[in-house]
């Protein structure tokens, strides 16, 4: 039996509630509804056919969030043709992902010109670009193309072809381009949006990049399964977001904890919330337990904390929009029912529930990394996904992460993992950011080092900080030090980088 695709969500959408409002873009205050929404997304078709997109091109997507980006996203699935998200964030890397995703047709931002001429100059491919803001000297322009596309042709989509190239952040090692395919994502983002109780009543704001599989799958895919009001930003201030989000009534906000935590600090100084904010969910890292705590307490909107990686097109695990008792308020929520997920051990054995372990997956999850079959078969082993997460179930199938295992902290022989030392120190009022790395030590093997970036115009000293990590953890589950550094190094889907921290703090001074 075949399941719908990205097309037909969005057909679908414009047919039960066409005037409805779908995309909401914030910087240039423009919308348009689902009707037009379908129809736009079918010019696009016409024209990147008429450049000679077939089913199964890569077609590359360089840009800012916006409306236009949407609708060159539904234009390429309309093909069969295979979406290749690049963060802008890239742009000094964006030679690495030409080559990697080889697309046929490039389409980017204006203020990216500079570094597209370095990919037409060095000839690696690519056949046309286009850019959203007008044609440039080598590039069409997008509404040109729009408005002069012919129909375009009848090309069979099935549930299981390609849809998109879903890049990992790089936070352990070089990207890698999931393969997604539409059906599995489709039926993913459907779980979502039940288990989130959406509706076409909410109204919806989404920030993090849609380079990135998190806005994907818990924004702008589940606000199309609803016919949604979904707002997307090309970037993330905490005063103008907030101030949207009370201007338009948004009921549900997509974003990072990095970005919840200063959407709290910003409610706190006007001493309320978004008028009709109510729900939020968190993704890309662990959530600080304070920060899902105060928005219950104070605000009485409910942080539904998840877990995915690039590789599912979905969550593993995602939390109901209500307030859990006991424990299970801090865990990241239960399984999702489009697929399996055990905790096991080394050999791949399912633990007991309560011990820790890696996380596995079965079905519903990516048709493999772009070109590189070798890693793919390195992760899916049996028909089970090996996240390289590490977490424990409860007896009701709630689970709590621990973090990645390229993460774990080896001292003298005892596993710990970083995360309740980072969530110790953000505790901290002085502390914005905070990531804890193993940096090699000659006695103990690692020791656990802490690194914060505080907010603007505080200070503390790093004895400070260890002193309220003993207090909240006890010295010995406690970082050995604490280093403040200007700026915290991020990847381009909005984590902290850790595998730049190892870098540059990673080694004895």
């Amino acid at each position: 039996m075949e399941f719908m695709t990205f097309n037909d969500m969005l057909r679908r959408a414009a047919w039960r509630l066409p005037d409805h409002q779908f995309i909401y873009w914030s910087d240039h205050n423009r919308s348009i509804s689902y009707a037009q929404g379908e129809m736009y997304a079918t010019q696009a078709a016409g024209a990147l056919a008429e450049l000679g997109v077939k089913k199964g091109d890569r077609v590359g997507i360089f840009a800012h969030n916006g409306l236009d980006y949407v609708i060159a996203m539904f234009g390429i699935w309309k093909l069969g043709a295979i979406s290749a998200h690049i963060s802008v964030l890239q742009k000094d890397n964006l030679a690495y992902f030409i080559q990697d995703s080889s697309p046929k047709v490039l389409i980017y931002t204006g203020d990216m010109h500079e570094f597209i001429a370095q990919v037409k100059a060095n000839d690696l491919g690519v056949e046309h670009f286009i850019c959203f803001d007008g044609r440039r000297e080598f590039a069409h322009g997008w509404g040109e193309l729009l408005e002069a596309a012919p129909p375009p042709p009848a090309v069979k989509v099935s549930d299981l072809d390609a849809a998109h190239l879903s890049y990992t952040s790089g936070s352990s090692g070089p990207p890698k381009g999931a393969l997604l395919a539409h059906g599995y994502t489709a039926r993913a983002t459907h779980t979502i949006a039940e288990r989130l109780n959406l509706s076409s009543a909410d109204i919806s704001l989404g920030v993090t990049s849609l380079s990135s599989s998190f806005h994907l799958v818990a924004n702008l895919l589940p606000g199309v399964h609803r016919a949604m009001s979904i707002g997307v930003r090309k970037e993330w201030n905490p005063y103008d977001a907030w101030q949207e989000m009370d201007d338009r009534g948004v009921t549900f906000f997509a974003g990072n904890p990095l970005v919840l935590g200063d959407l709290l600090k910003i409610s706190r100084e006007k001493g309320a919330k978004p008028v009709g904010l109510s729900r939020c969910i968190s993704g890309g890292a662990p959530l600080p337990p304070d920060v899902k705590l105060a928005f219950s307490n104070e605000f009485d909107v409910h942080i539904v904390e998840s877990y995915g990686q690039s590789e599912l097109g979905g969550f593993v695990a995602l939390g109901y929009p209500r307030r859990e008792a006991g424990k299970r308020f801090y865990a990241i929520g239960p399984g999702l029912p489009d697929r399996e997920t055990i905790v096991a051990d080394e050999w791949g054995n399912e633990v007991p529930v309560g011990q820790p372990g890696e996380l596995l997956i079965r079905n519903n999850v990516m048709v493999g990394y772009w070109n590189l079959p070798e890693k793919t078969d390195s992760v899916i082993r049996d028909g089970w996904l090996h996240t390289g997460d590490m977490g424990v179930m409860d007896e009701e199938g709630y689970f709590t992460l621990l973090g990645r295992w390229s993460e774990r902290i080896i001292i003298r022989g005892k596993v710990i993992f970083p995360r309740y030392m980072e969530e110790a120190l953000v505790k901290h009022p002085t502390v914005h950011y905070s990531g804890v790395i193993a940096r090699e030590d000659h006695e103990s093997g690692q020791i656990p080092l802490g690194i914060v970036e505080l907010y603007p115009g505080q200070t503390v000293t790093p004895l400070e900080l260890l002193e309220h990590c003993h207090a909240i953890l006890g010295a010995e589950n406690s970082p050995n030090e604490v280093l403040i550094i200007e700026h915290m190094p991020m990847t381009p889907t909005g984590k902290i980088g850790k595998q730049e921290l190892i870098r540059l703090f990673g080694k004895p001074y």
